[in-house]
């Protein structure tokens, strides 16, 4: 088994990655009237999921009942999802922050 590295492989392996986590169509919009509290919560319940996800395919792997893409690819949507959380964890704790310095 041959393993293609360049830009149009990558490009290709990006692009199924990305079709895996928000489907053929893209990502989903909120409903409207979703309130901030649960954004943040669906969001959370998903970094915990793709994390869980990313656990199962790596023990699969090593028994060899997946193959090294299917481990990248959900490796990548866990911390694409850990990140996310993290960056509006840490825009919410300077917001708040902020507020704290207001003058009353």
């Amino acid at each position: 088994m041959s393993i293609e590295i360049g830009p149009k492989a990558a490009a290709a392996a990006y692009r199924r990655a990305l079709e895996r986590i928000a489907g053929p169509g893209g990502a989903e919009a909120p409903a409207p009237g979703a309130s901030f509290g649960q954004l943040v919560q669906d969001q959370l319940g998903e970094a915990i999921q793709s994390g869980r996800l990313a656990e199962q395919k790596s023990a699969e792997a090593l028994v060899g009942k997946a193959d090294l893409q299917q481990v990248v690819e959900a490796v990548t949507a866990a911390e694409l999802n850990l990140s996310t959380v993290t960056a509006v964890r840490d825009r919410v704790v300077a917001a708040y922050q902020d507020i704290m310095r207001m003058p009353m």
